[in-house]
């Protein structure tokens, strides 16, 4: 493609900083536009990455057995409500207002389960991989970050379809396994993480995440790379409160001034991990009491599995005194107003000498015994990792706390879908199954920008060949002023077209300064510069992006040397 032939749009200068958010450099590279919140227009260069990618993940796709669907954005209303994801997900679901009864489809999982009722009735049918690379729509309340959290955005999205559980075992990690493949062609530095399974449901999922400062989720890993999670599902080690040899009954107290853990702590020298916080949480309309240690900060993802099916929430200032008789602060375990569950971190199991609200505002209890005092109906893993604690014990590695971007998603989503919308099977004794199904996302634009995230300089973008959207960038210089610069520029465009090398010629009559920083933010492999005091000597001169290194090249072996540096 001829620069002057091409839809660019003017290129801005990049600042001078490695650590632009990949949604800028993007727009800066004339990649995308914004259209509206949360929207981007793909523009030509854009959208040559976005075939690139897909291709990759079709090929990997396909090798492990998959077959290619096209489904409907537009989705029938009532197939979402037989699955209950239409309440689950809420205002995040588009609703077309003017078209009762549809909505945009921000996930197939409903639509694949009712094509399998209609196509699969025995187990001679499976096992499937059924899959699609289209557009999604999530009504994001506050889109950032670029592509990397839209409305609307393109995504892989595979579903397994099996007989029994150990098929979805197998087919769970068919695409793990492709999952891994298709990141190390895309030239993604990850990892994987165990992680909450949220609104999807099943038995287990795992994230493919790439670290990144600018990423929206959060992550535990360890020192020694053995150990990764995502921060709702992480866990650590660290020491039970334990028991003190010292037992005496509880003793009311006056705390005024007391509001919260600090304040204890500060005013009647309480150690920090002798205090148990209280707070409560509605689950549904059932009000439940949870206990942490100190200032831990409860993970509500690790609620929500102990309470699993119920909606849950804060209580609210009217239901705290409702329930308990006080006001945030000096609420705990003992004399409560109604009788209600009672949950505690497991690091204050039979732990005593604690220090908790006295369900009367101003008022504490001390020399709490769990073991004596209160009914705890259970003790959990409640707790927010931190950073620098250990993984598996006191001598296990320290974990880091980092932000990072999730380009992959896959659960194993069991019968919840199949069972919800009558997709069945015979076995092999004529009885009916409800098909055990899979569920596999890969953001198409995420990687994209993850790449751009992990590969840039202060100067541009740096493209491997398999994602670029050219392979060349070729400069000719002066062209207007030289008619043998122009021929020889010319000519080599045609030969690096026929060799198979994608090639960006830039012919415009502007300044070699402006084509060379053009060159370096769009970040094509290979910039071959062509120029009359070069060619005088027979020669061009070569840069390769990726090391910066420069090479003085005879123009006759320009095309070769380029096609063994790019593997093509």
């Amino acid at each position: 493609m001829r620069y002057s032939q091409a839809f660019i749009p003017t290129l801005k200068e990049v600042p001078a900083e490695a650590q632009i958010p990949s949604h800028q450099l993007m727009i800066r590279s004339g990649m995308i536009r914004p259209l509206a919140a949360g929207v981007y227009s793909f523009l030509p260069l854009g959208y040559r990455v976005v075939h690139k990618v897909s291709q990759i993940i079709r090929e990997e796709m396909n090798a492990i057995g998959a077959q290619e669907f096209h489904l409907p954005a537009l989705n029938p209303i009532e197939i979402w409500e037989q699955t209950g994801r239409v309440a689950e997900m809420d205002d995040v679901l588009f609703h077309i207002k003017n078209r009762d009864g549809l909505v945009l489809a921000p996930t197939h999982e409903e639509i694949i389960a009712y094509h399998a009722r209609q196509h699969i009735k025995s187990y001679k049918d499976l096992p499937q991989i059924w899959y699609q690379i289209q557009t999604k729509f999530r009504n994001e309340p506050r889109p950032r970050s670029g592509v990397l959290r839209g409305r609307q955005f393109l995504m892989k999205d595979a579903y397994s379809l099996d007989a029994k559980a150990e098929g979805l075992d197998l087919s769970y990690e068919k695409h793990r396994q492709a999952y891994e493949r298709i990141f190390d062609r895309c030239g993604l530095k990850y990892f994987q993480v165990g992680a909450s399974s949220g609104a999807m449901g099943g038995s287990g999922s795992q994230e493919f995440m790439v670290e990144s400062s600018h990423g929206e989720d959060t992550c535990a890993i360890s020192e020694t790379g053995n150990y990764a999670a995502n921060i709702e599902v992480a866990t650590s080690w660290l020491p039970p409160v334990g028991r003190l040899d010292d037992n005496p009954p509880i003793e009311k107290f006056a705390t005024p001034n007391a509001r919260t853990i600090n304040d204890l702590v500060e005013q009647f020298n309480i150690p920090l991990e002798r205090c148990a916080k209280s707070v409560v949480y509605m689950a549904d309309e059932e009000p439940i009491l949870v206990l942490m240690r100190g200032n831990d900060e409860l993970n509500i993802e690790k609620l929500m599995r102990v309470v699993e099916g119920a909606r849950l929430r804060p209580a609210e200032a009217e239901e705290l005194s409702k329930f308990t008789g006080a006001n945030a602060g000096s609420i705990g375990p003992i004399g409560l107003k109604t009788k209600m569950r009672v949950i505690a971190d497991k690091l204050l199991k039979s732990a005593n000498g604690l220090v908790s609200g006295a369900n009367e505002d101003g008022f504490h209890l001390r020399n709490i015994d769990f073991d004596r005092d209160p009914t705890i109906d259970a003790f959990h893993d409640l707790r927010v990792v931190q950073p620098g604690e250990r993984q598996g014990g006191p001598d296990g590695p320290e974990l880091r706390v980092v932000r990072a971007i999730e380009v992959g998603h896959i659960f194993k989503l069991g019968s919840k879908y199949s069972a919800a919308l009558g997709a069945t099977f015979l076995d092999e004794n004529g009885k009916d199954h409800p098909i055990i199904m899979g569920s596999y996302g890969i953001g198409v634009e995420r990687i994209i920008a993850c790449y751009v995230e992990q590969h840039h300089d202060e100067f541009g973008i740096k493209w491997n060949a398999d994602l670029s959207p050219y392979h060349v960038y070729l400069s000719g210089l002066n062209l207007k002023k030289s008619d043998m610069t122009r021929e020889a520029a010319d000519k080599l465009y045609v030969e690096l077209q026929a060799a198979g090398l994608e090639t960006l010629y830039d012919d415009r009559n502007v300044s070699p300064g402006f084509k060379f920083k053009d060159a370096d933010l769009l970040g094509f492999p290979v910039h071959i510069i062509v120029g009359e005091k070069s060619l005088k000597d027979g020669n061009v001169e070569v840069k390769y992006r990726a090391s910066g290194d420069r090479a003085v090249v005879p123009l006759a072996e320009a095309v070769r040397r380029v096609s063994e540096y790019l593997g093509r």
